[in-house]
């Protein structure tokens, strides 16, 4: 149950038109759904503002269908990530209307929100880091934000990201995803007075270290409004850059 739906329950008991046993019943489903092989939290949502996510890697193609029917009996919107081409397959076959971005290799199911508030803008700096970007991206988005995407504007050739600037200056957030040596979010936040979440990506040549040479150079970062997650963990980036905006709107 999500933040709208309680609203929802209360008014219709305020008005009569549900009896508090009956929304009392309701309130008392079970916090963890057992399914045996997953335990779906069904109070995320309340707690921490979205649904629980799927992380599909390691799980069966038909597991990850599972969860998915299970989470959306009592959401608007369930969100996959890292989905597998076998596992695609089997969710376009068993759930209708599914969605799937092959980029990002995200799945959902329900109706992306309209934005409700706050900006965010994920930049990448090349066209092979536009995976973890896209992921990014759609997180963002699944959590109620206006997303924008400004892709290969990486440090190579710096005056595509000046082109961009406004557009930049807009956000409340900004998702910056870089591999190589790592060093556009740098860059983006000596640019923009917002909180610049810098995703390193394994994109690079050997010394590049699957990632690791990116995310040492962000975390010694110079600009101070640079933070950092994991390498190509773009659904944690877009994620934290989805909350600080939607608090940040929230304030206005």
């Amino acid at each position: 149950m999500d933040r709208s739906k309680l609203e929802a329950l209360l008014q219709d008991v305020k008005e009569g038109r549900v009896s508090i046993d009956a929304a009392a019943g309701q309130l008392q489903a079970a916090p963890v759904l057992d399914l045996g092989f997953a335990n779906i939290d069904q109070q995320r949502h309340l707690r921490c503002g979205f649904p629980e996510v799927i992380y599909s890697e390691g799980k069966t193609p038909e597991q990850v269908v599972t969860i998915m029917r299970k989470v959306a009996e009592r959401e608007t919107i369930c969100l996959a990530t890292r989905v597998s081409p076998e596992q695609a397959s089997l969710l376009v076959r068993e759930i209708p209307g599914i969605q799937i971005d092959s980029v990002s290799r995200i799945a959902w199911m329900g109706e992306m929100p309209q934005p409700m508030g706050g900006i965010v803008r994920v930049v990448s700096a090349g066209t092979s880091d536009l995976p973890v970007a896209r992921e990014a991206e759609l997180t963002a988005r699944a959590l109620g934000c206006e997303t924008t995407l400004i892709a290969d504007v990486g440090v190579a050739g710096l005056h595509r990201l000046l082109a961009r600037i406004p557009e930049l200056v807009q956000a409340d957030a900004v998702v910056v995803v870089a591999g190589m040596e790592g060093a556009l979010p740098s860059v983006v936040g000596g640019l923009v007075d917002c909180p610049v979440v810098a995703v390193p990506t394994s994109v690079g040549y050997g010394a590049n270290f699957q990632g690791v040479s990116a995310l040492l150079c962000m975390l010694t970062s110079c600009a101070a409004n640079v933070t950092v997650v994991n390498i190509d963990a773009g659904f944690c980036g877009g994620f934290v850059a989805g909350l600080i905006a939607r608090r940040a709107r929230k304030g206005d």
